[in-house]
């Protein structure tokens, strides 16, 4: 490639592209708002207050309804819904959760949060989702709950892991931080479990700029974490209500209208999205030794936040590295999948190694991911594998990648 932006003839946004160079970038997310989304929030701003709830509680309503769940509790995102929930169910000093190392959104790390230890457990390798073998095998008398993600959108093994925490007597919590409107057996995510957590921040699909909800079947859970929430005005003289501090975590109005409207739209945005991953698809297909998207076992719809591309087993941490600075250097903004908790400083200062979750550390060096959202163009997914091919042959490692 020659650098230049050939054939690409509109910008990310869908505007014309300046003199400046900064519409030819290529975001990662860009959020998919509509002039419903800008009106609703000219009518927040003008009708009184922000805070009164009245926009969260509908936006709870609503919710709870798209995922099949009875109750839906708004909070500010998605580490403190689970950082909530674990406060709610008791969890905390000398108690164990089984979690994975891997994600974006790394919601997991309320566990540590809350003080208890986080039990890091091995991942799939296809699908990237806990390994409810390994996570077996770790199971012990302090062991209290399994929190699994479904990453990038990709259900965990949820029939298994049900499985494995009623036969334990463990509670299973659903990390639905990365993924909303995929489906396991014909069941949405969100309804695994005893609770699931949600995040509205980018990138993901449907956002609030920021924000988070859990949803769950139990009353009782639902009324625990609303005061852990945030204490309302009526609970202020309210004996029990008083006996719990609370987190001032609630989410504004301003959220919850951006994040309802956005509930309304998700068809089309995930529509949207979905034409941009076809043409991903299309143009993946030319890399040597291509394999088409992983569906586990069980897996209906999947719906990513990001494209990601995992590159083959030739290829190191430095190589991806380098990878994304060519990606960079022609306005294309590409990333890792985070860094795995049991690299990170605060879980090697306590035990963790490289070689705790090999699996893991072996996908997580080589997963990249590529811009998926509403304003990218044809032209430009070509463009974007195409100079993905010429960085993968630059850093001497060829040019096959696995998806």
């Amino acid at each position: 490639m020659d650098g230049s932006r050939a054939g690409v003839e509109t910008a990310p946004n869908g505007g014309d592209q300046g003199d400046d160079g900064l519409d030819d970038f290529i975001a990662l997310t860009d959020p998919d708002i509509s002039g419903a989304e800008v009106e609703v929030l000219g009518r927040v701003l003008t009708s009184g207050g922000l805070s009164d709830g009245r926009m969260t509680r509908a936006f709870e309503t609503a919710f709870a309804a798209y995922v099949g769940r009875a109750h839906a509790v708004a909070v500010s995102g998605g580490s403190i819904a689970t950082l909530l929930l674990l406060k709610a169910l008791g969890i905390g000093p000398g108690d164990e959760v089984l979690c994975s190392p891997f994600g974006w959104h790394q919601a997991q790390q309320a566990v540590a949060l809350s003080g208890a230890t986080p039990v890091l457990v091995d991942i799939d390798y296809w699908q990237h989702t806990i390994n409810p073998e390994k996570a077996a095998a770790l199971v012990n008398p302090a062991t209290r709950a399994i929190l699994a993600g479904n990453v990038n959108g990709h259900p965990a093994h949820w029939d298994e892991l049900t499985a494995l925490a009623k036969a334990r007597g463990l509670i299973l919590l659903e990390d639905s931080t990365e993924a909303i409107g995929s489906t396991y057996k014909g069941r949405m995510v969100g309804s695994f479990g005893e609770a699931a957590v949600f995040d509205f921040s980018e990138p993901g699909i449907l956002l609030a700029g920021q924000g988070g909800m859990i949803v769950t079947d139990d009353k009782d859970l639902a009324h625990r974490l609303r005061y852990l929430r945030r204490r309302e005005p009526e609970h202020r003289n309210t004996v029990v209500i008083t006996r719990t501090v609370p987190w001032n975590a609630g989410m504004s109005d301003l959220n919850a209208a951006l994040g309802l409207v956005q509930l309304k739209r998700l068809p089309e945005i995930v529509a949207r999205r979905n034409r941009v991953i076809g043409w991903y698809d299309a143009a993946m297909a030319s890399f040597e030794g291509i394999k088409p998207p992983y569906r586990g076992a069980g897996a209906g719809i999947v719906n990513p936040m990001v494209y990601s591309v995992h590159l083959g087993t030739r290829f190191t941490a430095s190589g991806r590295r380098a990878i994304i600075e060519d990606l960079d250097g022609q306005g294309i903004d590409a990333s890792d999948y985070g860094q795995p908790l049991h690299t990170q400083q605060y879980y090697l200062e306590r035990g963790a190694g490289r070689s705790d979750c090999p699996v893991c550390t072996k996908t997580a060096d080589r997963v990249l991911a590529l811009p998926l959202h509403h304003g990218i163009t044809e032209d430009q997914v070509r463009f974007i594998v195409d100079t993905l091919k010429d960085a993968s042959v630059n850093t001497g490692a060829g040019a096959a990648i696995y998806l």
